[in-house]
């Protein structure tokens, strides 16, 4: 969702594994890049080089400054930062700019579906999308998509306590079919 590299998510407390890549889980990854973005603002004190810095770096949003003549203004150094985050500003300016002024252009927001209500339980034992999947009848695509940081599958919960996020109006199911659901193929 943030986009961030593996060695930034790694400095910024996320784990990232051939099981779990938690960049993938909307509440640890906001978390992380809200702490990121606080400190890019701390050296940079101007939010468009703290976007910039976000968007290619800190060290070429440095390498910019420097060769610019130590100017920390992002349109005296847009030429010398990578072609990919001079257009990414601008192309930040103009969502801005529609999502305040799409009346005066006569353009009509589209309704949003909002997912259904959800809640996340703790685990603290090993459990596959799959068993939960096939013991509460949840499509086995929401339950992915309600939980994009477990690459396999697998909710590590014995390594350490993991978050499974699920439909609101499963959760007593799963509450009440908790011991079913870990007998339930138990080879997964």
């Amino acid at each position: 969702m943030w986009q961030f590299m593996y060695s930034t998510g790694r400095s910024y407390g996320l784990t990232i594994n051939s099981i779990v890549d938690e960049r993938r889980d909307p509440v640890k990854a906001t978390h992380a890049a809200a702490r990121y973005i606080r400190d890019l603002y701390g050296i940079y004190k101007d939010w468009i080089l703290v976007i910039a810095a976000y968007n290619c770096g800190p060290g070429n949003v440095n390498k910019a400054i420097r060769r610019s003549g130590n100017k920390k203004d992002y349109w005296q150094i847009y030429y010398r930062l990578p072609r990919e985050t001079r257009g990414y500003i601008p192309q930040l300016i103009a969502a801005a700019y529609a999502i305040n002024y799409y009346a005066d252009h006569n353009i009509q927001p589209i309704p949003v579906n909002f997912p259904l209500a959800t809640d996340t339980i703790m685990l603290n034992n090993d459990i596959h999308l799959t068993q939960v999947s096939e013991v509460l009848g949840i499509s086995h695509g929401e339950l992915r998509a309600l939980n994009p940081q477990y690459r396999t599958g697998l909710v590590p919960g014995s390594t350490k306590p993991s978050s499974l996020t699920l439909p609101l109006n499963h959760l007593g199911d799963f509450i009440a079919l908790n011991d079913t659901i870990r007998s339930y193929k138990p080879e997964v």
